[in-house]
C-alpha cells in the first residue's frame, strides 16, 4: 500500500474521531486504530505484523519509524534466570512471611521461590551464595523461560 493512501487514511482516522478502520486490497491488510487518550493513531500492516506509531504531523519514511522502548537498568551481579514459565511467588502461601528480602544473605541450595506451572508448585533453589541485591519480580506475576528474577551478589 502507498504511503500517500496510508497518510490520507490516517487524517480520516483523526479526523472522524472513529477509534479503528481496517482495509484490505488484495493480499495487503492494514489496520489503523487509535492509542486510548492519546490521539496518535496507530498501523497494523499484515505483511509487516507488527504495530508502529504514526506521527500525526510528520510525512515521508521518516513517519514510519517505531519508537524504541527504554527497558529499565538490572543491577549488576549474578541474575538467578527463571527455568520455567509461570507464575512467580515470593512465600510458600499466600500470608506467609516471603523467602528472601533484599540484603539478607543467601546459600546455594536454599529456596528463593516457588514458580506455580500447570498447577504445579515449583521451588527455585538459589544457584548461588551471596547477597540478595533485587528481586526483579513482583508476586503473582507472569514470567518467562530465562527471566531474571533475583539478583544476587
Amino acid at each position: 500500500m502507498d504511503l500517500r493512501k496510508l497518510k490520507k487514511l490516517i487524517d480520516l482516522v483523526q479526523e472522524s474521531g472513529i477509534g479503528e478502520i481496517e482495509i484490505t486490497e488484495g493480499e495487503e491488510k492494514v489496520r489503523i486504530s487509535r492509542q486510548g487518550a492519546s490521539t496518535q493513531p496507530l498501523i497494523m500492516a499484515a505483511s509487516a505484523m507488527q504495530q508502529m506509531p504514526m506521527s500525526a504531523t510528520g510525512t515521508g519514511p521518516g513517519a514510519l519509524a517505531a519508537s524504541p522502548e527504554a527497558e529499565p537498568a538490572e543491577p549488576a551481579g549474578h541474575q538467578l534466570k527463571s527455568p520455567m514459565v509461570g507464575t512467580f511467588y515470593r512465600a510458600p502461601s499466600p500470608g506467609a512471611p516471603s523467602f528472601v528480602e533484599v540484603g539478607q544473605a543467601v546459600t546455594k541450595g536454599q529456596t528463593l521461590c516457588i514458580i506455580e506451572a500447570m498447577k504445579l508448585l515449583n521451588e527455585i533453589e538459589s544457584d548461588a551464595s551471596g547477597t540478595v541485591k533485587a528481586i526483579l519480580v513482583e508476586n503473582g506475576q507472569p514470567v518467562e523461560y530465562g527471566q531474571a528474577l533475583f539478583v544476587i551478589e
